[in-house]
C-alpha cells in the first residue's frame, strides 16, 4: 500500500477534527480494561462501566480479582453483555498477573506481546492492538470497522481483506510512529461516527472530493440540476442551505 495517500487522508483529518488526543484513561491499566469492555458498545456506557467499578475497588488487577464475580458483573452492567465481559476482566486479570503485571508484559517483544494478549479469551486482533497501541505505545494500525468503510469508499481497499493484511499494510505505509498512529485511528472513529455513517454524511466530509464513492454536494452540480433536486425533495433554497 502506498503510504503518500494515507498520511493525506491523515492530514485532512487532522485538519478537519483537531487533535483526539486519546485514550481517556488514568493508567495503562484503565486502558486495557476499557478496551476490553468498550467491546460491542459506545464508549459512554463503557465510562459508567468504570465508574460504578472504581467506585466499589482501586482499578488494579489485583481488586478486581478479589471482587465477588457477581458484583464485578453488576459494577460493569451499562457495558453491556456484562456477565461475559466480567468472564473476560477476571481472565485477563489473571493472565495480566501471572505475567509480571505491567513491566513483565511490558518487557516482552512486541510480536510476542501481541500473542500473548491473543491468547487470552475474549480478547481478538481489534482490542488486543487498541492494548499494544495505548496502553503499551507500541507501534501497531487498529482496524476496526470505521477503517474498512472509510478505506473501501475512499478506493484504498478493495473489500474482503483480513484483520492481518490491513494491519500489516497500514503499518509498512506509515511506520513506526506510535503517537501518528494513536491519532490516526482516534479520527478515523471521529469520521466513522460523526460523517462516514453507513448512510454517509458526504456534504460534511473534508475527503469527498477525492472520495470515489462519495455523493456529490449541490455545490458541485450545474445550477438545472441543483434545482431540479431541491424540486424533487420539496425543498427550498433556503431549506437547502440550512
Amino acid at each position: 500500500m502506498d503510504g503518500e495517500p494515507l498520511h493525506r487522508v491523515y492530514a485532512t483529518l487532522l485538519e478537519a477534527f483537531g487533535a483526539q488526543d486519546w485514550w481517556p484513561a488514568q493508567t495503562a491499566f484503565e486502558v486495557m480494561i476499557g478496551a476490553i469492555l468498550t467491546q460491542n458498545t459506545a464508549w459512554t456506557n463503557v465510562e459508567r462501566a468504570l465508574e460504578r467499578l472504581q467506585a466499589r475497588v482501586p482499578l488494579s488487577a489485583e481488586a478486581i480479582l478479589g471482587l465477588d464475580p457477581a458484583e464485578l458483573a453488576d459494577a460493569l452492567r451499562p457495558s453491556g453483555y456484562f456477565n461475559v465481559k466480567s468472564r473476560r476482566v477476571r481472565g485477563f486479570c489473571e493472565a495480566y498477573l501471572e505475567a509480571g503485571g505491567f513491566e513483565g508484559s511490558d518487557a516482552l517483544a512486541t510480536p510476542e506481546l501481541r500473542a500473548w494478549l491473543l491468547a487470552i479469551k475474549g480478547i481478538g486482533p481489534e482490542t488486543a492492538d487498541d492494548i499494544l497501541l495505548y496502553a503499551f505505545h507500541r507501534p501497531v494500525f487498529v482496524v476496526d470497522a470505521y477503517t474498512r468503510r472509510l478505506f473501501e469508499r475512499l478506493g484504498l481497499l478493495a473489500g474482503g481483506e483480513t484483520y492481518e493484511h490491513i494491519r500489516r499494510a497500514f503499518e509498512e505505509a506509515l511506520g513506526p510512529d506510535v503517537p501518528m498512529l494513536k491519532e490516526y485511528h482516534a479520527l478515523i472513529v471521529s469520521q466513522g461516527k460523526e460523517v462516514c455513517r453507513t448512510r454517509p454524511l458526504c456534504g460534511r466530509c473534508a475527503l469527498r472530493r477525492d472520495c470515489p464513492a462519495a455523493s456529490p454536494s449541490p455545490s458541485d452540480l450545474p445550477v438545472s440540476e441543483r434545482s431540479s433536486q431541491g424540486l424533487r425533495r420539496g425543498t427550498t433554497a433556503s431549506e437547502e442551505s440550512q
